[in-house]
């Protein structure tokens, strides 16, 4: 998120859905939730239903997305570039847009796989207060800093609270059995769309009807982001986690194991005892067997698959023109609208009003019925086509509400993509190895956005300004239609030239796939080398 750009709402409830990776898939029939997006503990470690208290789960369920809808409240942070740009900070266009922005983006960069990480290890808790004092110290550097160093640590710490939001989005699994996932997801998701609307519609009746300075704004969201981080410190600690802890488990019960056999031994045949507990520590190979590193291993079986490899990069390239339109779409609107006494600014109701297509886009995709492994590359083309054309509107008029409205769009249409894009790379995975899966899509699209930023927008590189920015983002939107189209008119045609060769009944029409039930079974699917996910 840009200075400024950080400011959206918008922005920051996109990232968590894409960074924390909590798109809801259809219930299975067998009654097991789909493969979501999120990180989630494996199924043969969480308890079952039967054998967990429905009324502790349930309040615990409840105080999480009370959390979560709180502590995305931030009703400042839609107007975060008209406050830099104002007389009250006084920084300059070029300032926000060349050095300012930036920084978030080299920052969510470097935090990313360490928050990752660290969310597993120290099970969820610990790193959403981390993100608590991030918030605060955010807006207390908005409130107090003036310098243009402040302003760049205050990108870098809101980079700090992106990455750390796959901590909430990870936390809500380990406190409910595998049949309820689906359930909680819906709850946990909800509970942030809902606070980021309220968010977005509270801060913009409060500039447009209370007529309340932009200080004044960013003070009353200090003190919604304080009050999550109290929130946050009375959070539960869970006992379980994906990776780590797991792995930690299993070793306990191994070393047991092992104590009694070579107690037994002992008593047997005390030299062969000896021998047999040399063993174990003469393996070197111990850290093969730890289920992160298995599943990075497995990975490489990931690029092979042609639906993987596909949605896999859609999630790489397009989230990241996504992301830089959000982080630098605010700065383009103070450009073409600069907020003044007499200039009304709307950046939180279109905040809200394109959260609210989001969902609906989101929704309606999973009712889509066709044949995905034929027409997957089209509709993608298609709908980056139509983004890079409201690209270049917004790139190119001089009216605010055109540009107000092609966001709106913009962002609808990407949303529309993200279940299917999720379900597609879901379907087939274990959900250890899924979350894996979309933590390094997140991580090379983050990285290409660095890339982008480095040589285009960074004062460092060529340093141009925000119009001129956004014909580069249409540009590159066109360079990944055009080889969008490219990829499906091969397959289509490889399609229609395969299907008479098909005999009998395989040459009637396939079934339309739809984003609906995908069994997830309670066992782990094996990696390659013919071990389990599962701890």
């Amino acid at each position: 998120m840009a200075a400024g750009d950080a400011a959206q709402s918008g922005d920051r409830s996109d990232a968590e859905k894409e960074m924390d990776l909590n798109v809801q898939e259809p219930e299975a029939a067998d009654g097991h939730p789909d493969g979501d997006v999120e990180k989630v503990v494996s199924p043969s470690e969480a308890p079952t239903e039967e054998t967990q208290d429905p009324r502790q789960w349930k309040w615990a369920v409840m105080f999480l997305c009370f959390y979560g809808f709180m502590s995305s409240i931030r009703p400042g942070e839609a107007f975060i570039t008209p406050y830099l740009l104002s007389s009250e900070k006084n920084f300059t266009m070029k300032q926000v847009t060349n050095e300012i922005t930036p920084v978030l983006t080299y920052s969510y960069m470097a935090v990313l796989v360490p928050a990752f990480l660290l969310t597993d290890l120290l099970r969820y808790k610990p790193v959403l207060v981390i993100q608590g004092i991030s918030q605060v110290v955010i807006w207390l550097i908005l409130l107090l800093g003036s310098s243009l160093l402040e302003m760049q640590l205050m990108e870098f710490f809101y980079g700090i609270t992106m990455a750390c939001r796959v901590a909430y989005s990870s936390y809500i699994f380990s406190l409910v059995s595998p049949v309820l996932y689906q359930r909680v997801a819906g709850y946990s998701r909800s509970a942030i769309l809902l606070g980021v609307f309220t968010s977005s519609v509270l801060g913009q009746l409060c500039l447009s009807l209370g007529n309340i300075s932009f200080y004044t704004l960013n003070a009353i969201s200090l003190g919604f982001v304080s009050f999550g981080l109290l929130l946050s410190m009375c959070l539960p600690w869970p006992k379980r986690s994906l990776f780590f802890n797991q792995q930690r488990n299993k070793e306990q019960k191994e070393l047991a194991a092992s104590a009694v056999t070579k107690s037994e031994l002992d008593q047997m045949k005390p030299k062969e005892s000896e021998s047999s507990s040399a063993a174990p520590a003469c393996s070197a190979s111990r850290w093969k067997d730890l289920v992160l590193v298995q599943m990075l291993l497995e990975v490489r079986n990931v690029v092979r698959k042609p639906n993987l490899r596909l949605w896999s990069l859609w999630w790489v390239f397009n989230s990241t023109g996504y992301y830089l339109v959000l982080f630098y779409v605010h700065i383009l609107w103070n450009k073409v609208y600069p907020a003044t006494e007499n200039n009304k600014v709307y950046n939180g109701g279109v905040e809200a009003a394109s959260t609210l297509l989001s969902a609906v886009t989101s929704f309606a995709a999973g009712y889509v019925k066709i044949r995905w492994n034929v027409w997957s590359e089209l509709v993608i083309a298609v709908i980056t086509a139509v983004q890079a054309g409201l690209l270049l509107l917004m790139g190119t008029t001089d009216n605010i509400w055109v540009c107000y409205a092609s966001y709106v769009l913009f962002r609808g249409f990407y949303q529309f993509l993200v279940p299917i894009a999720t379900y597609q790379i879901a379907s087939s995975l274990t959900k250890e190895l899924c979350a894996l899966v979309f933590g390094i899509n997140t991580f090379l699209g983050t990285l290409l956005k660095s890339i982008i930023i480095l040589i285009f927008a960074d004062k460092r590189g060529l340093a141009l300004e925000v119009h001129e920015q956004f014909l580069v983002f249409f540009i590159y939107f066109v360079i990944i239609t055009i080889v969008y189209f490219v990829c499906a008119a091969v397959v289509i045609i490889r399609h229609y030239r395969n299907q008479p060769r098909e005999g009998g009944v395989a040459n009637g029409p396939a079934t339309p796939t739809e984003l609906s039930p995908m069994g997830v079974s309670s066992e782990a699917e094996p990696f390659s080398n013919g071990k389990s996910a599962q701890a």
